[in-house]
C-alpha cells in the first residue's frame, strides 16, 4: 500500500484508545451476552461465544464479569435483551460503510445514526446497498516479538489459513470464517496470543480519497464508532497516512 492506510488498520490503532475509555468492555459485555442468548452459555458448542470469551480475556476483563454476561445471555441472571442490526450507507466520496448495531431501542439508535451520517457528510442507505461489497473474513492480528514469521505461517497454513502478511510490527493471519475458529484454536494450542482475533467484513474493493474529504469520511467513521450502541463499523476507504496526520492534530 505504500503509505495509504485502510480503515481496518486505522482502527485496529485506534482499539488502545477505545480501551481507555471503556468501550471495548461494554462491546465485549453485549457480545458475550447476546453469543450466549443465541448459542447456549457452553463455548464448546459456541463457536461466536469462544470468539467472544477470547476478546474479553485480551481486554483484560475479569472473569466474573465474563460469567455474568454470559449467564445474562441464558437467562440465569436478568439482564437487558439486546437487537442486533445492520446498517447500511455512504460516507463522503461514495465509501461504502456497514455498522453492527447491539441495541435495545432500535426506534431510539436508527434516527441517531441517520443524524450522525447526514452530519458529517455521507447518507444511510437501504438494507443490502453496500453490504455486497463486503466478505466475512476471519482476521487474526499476532505481534511481531512473539514468534517468528515461519513458525507463524506453519501452524497457521497447516491448519486452514489463506494467507499470512507482516507490517508495522505484527503478522496478519487471514482466514475464511468457517476455518478461523480453527486456526485461533491451532495459535492457542502453539501458545502464540494474538493481540486482536475476530471474524470481520472485509472490503472487496477499496476507495482512495485524499485531502479535506479523506478526513471528513474518518471523522464519520470514528463517530459511529463512538456511538455507545455501535460494536463495529466498516468501511472500504483507503488515505494516505499524511492525510490521517493532519485529521489527528
Amino acid at each position: 500500500m505504500s503509505g495509504h492506510s485502510k480503515w481496518s488498520t486505522i482502527k485496529h490503532k485506534k482499539a488502545a484508545l477505545d480501551a481507555k475509555r471503556g468501550k471495548v468492555f461494554t462491546q465485549v459485555i453485549k457480545e458475550l451476552t447476546v453469543a450466549a442468548r443465541n448459542g447456549g452459555g457452553d463455548p464448546t458448542g459456541n463457536p461466536r461465544l469462544r470468539t467472544a470469551i477470547a476478546e474479553a480475556k485480551a481486554a483484560n476483563m475479569p472473569a466474573e464479569n465474563i460469567k455474568r454476561a454470559i449467564q445474562k445471555g441464558t437467562g440465569e441472571l436478568p439482564g437487558v435483551s439486546y437487537e442486533e442490526v445492520v446498517y447500511e450507507g455512504y460516507g463522503p466520496g461514495g465509501v461504502a460503510v456497514l455498522v453492527e448495531v447491539l441495541t435495545d431501542n432500535k426506534m431510539r439508535t436508527t434516527p441517531e445514526i441517520r443524524h450522525l451520517f447526514s452530519k458529517h457528510g455521507g447518507n444511510l442507505g437501504e438494507p443490502n446497498s453496500v453490504g455486497w461489497m463486503f466478505e466475512k473474513r476471519g482476521q487474526i492480528l499476532v505481534p511481531g516479538s512473539t514468534t517468528s514469521e515461519d513458525r507463524l505461517m506453519e501452524i497457521a497454513l497447516e491448519a486452514g489459513a489463506d494467507d499470512l502478511e507482516g507490517a508495522e510490527g505484527e503478522y496478519e493471519v487471514r482466514t475464511t470464517a468457517a476455518a478461523f475458529a480453527g486456526v485461533r484454536e491451532a495459535l492457542d494450542k502453539a501458545g502464540i496470543a494474538p493481540s486482536q482475533a475476530a471474524v470481520v467484513m472485509e472490503a472487496q474493493n477499496t476507495v482512495h480519497l485524499d485531502g479535506k474529504r479523506a478526513q471528513q469520511c474518518v471523522k464519520l467513521l470514528e463517530v459511529l464508532e463512538d456511538h455507545d450502541d455501535v460494536q463495529h463499523v466498516y468501511a472500504n476507504l483507503e488515505v494516505d497516512a499524511a492525510d490521517l496526520e493532519t485529521e489527528a492534530s
